[in-house]
C-alpha cells in the first residue's frame, strides 16, 4: 500500500492577516478613537484591515506632530520587534477602522518561519523608509503650500497602485497643520486658494469630505 505523505499547506499571508487566531485579535475603531498611546507598553504589531490611522508624537510642552498617515494594508507598532518596551507615538483612527493586533512573540515566530510573510513585511518597511525620506525632503525644501498639496494627494492615495480614492474623509485643518508643520491659518488660506482654483472641492452634503482633483499635482510640480 502506497504511503501518503502529508503536504504542508501553502502559507497565504493575506488569508492569515484576515482572520483571528492564537495571538491575533481584531478590533474596530471609530473616527478619533485611540488604538494605542505614546508611552503604552509595546507588545504587539498592528495591521490595518480597513481605514486610515495617524501616528502622532506629543512633546513635553504638549505640542503634537503627525509623523505618518497610514492606510489599509499598512502595519504599525513594529518598533516592539526591536525590543523597545514603550510606544514612541500614539495611533489614532482618522476614519472608521478595522485593525488586527498580533502579539510580539507570534509576529517574531511568523517572520522566522514564513518567508512569504517576511517578504511582505520587509517590502512594507522599505516603502515606509522611502516615504519617511520623502517627507523629510518635503519638510526641508518645500513651501507649506506644496507640503499641503502633497499631503492631500497622499491622503487620496494618488501615486499608489490602483485607482485613487479622490474623496478623502473629513479631516480638521488643525490636523493638516500638524501633518505638514505649519499653522492652522496657513492651511485655511491655502485650502481656500485650492478651492477657488478648482483643485479641490468640498462635499455638497456638508459632511466635511474633500474631493481632491489630480490637477492639484500642478502645485507640487510647479517651481
Amino acid at each position: 500500500m502506497a504511503s501518503v505523505v502529508a503536504m504542508k499547506a501553502v502559507f497565504d499571508p493575506r488569508t492569515w492577516l484576515a482572520k483571528v487566531g492564537r495571538g491575533k485579535t481584531i478590533a474596530d475603531y471609530g473616527k478619533s478613537d485611540t488604538i494605542f498611546s505614546q508611552g503604552d507598553r509595546a507588545d504587539g504589531v498592528f495591521y490595518i484591515r480597513k481605514g486610515k490611522v495617524k501616528l502622532a508624537v506629543v512633546s513635553n510642552a504638549g505640542r503634537e506632530a503627525v509623523i505618518a498617515v497610514l492606510d489599509s494594508g499598512d502595519f504599525l507598532g513594529e518598533e516592539c520587534l526591536t525590543g523597545r518596551p514603550l510606544r514612541l507615538s500614539s495611533a489614532v483612527a482618522l476614519s472608521d477602522c478595522s485593525v488586527l493586533r498580533v502579539e510580539r512573540p507570534v509576529m517574531m515566530r511568523l517572520l522566522h518561519d514564513e518567508p512569504a510573510f517576511s517578504g511582505i513585511f520587509v517590502a512594507y518597511l522599505l516603502s515606509r523608509t522611502m516615504r519617511i525620506e520623502a517627507d523629510l525632503v518635503d519638510q526641508l525644501f518645500n513651501s507649506s503650500e506644496k507640503r499641503l498639496a502633497r499631503m492631500l494627494l497622499l491622503l487620496a492615495n494618488f501615486g499608489k497602485e490602483g485607482t485613487p480614492d479622490t474623496v478623502i474623509a473629513r479631516i480638521s485643518q488643525e490636523t493638516l497643520a500638524n501633518m505638514i508643520g505649519t499653522t492652522r491659518s496657513r492651511v485655511s488660506f491655502f485650502m481656500n486658494k485650492f478651492r477657488k482654483l478648482g483643485l479641490i472641492q468640498y462635499s455638497k452634503a456638508g459632511n466635511g469630505k474633500i474631493e481632491v482633483h489630480s490637477s492639484l499635482l500642478n502645485i507640487v510640480l510647479h517651481d
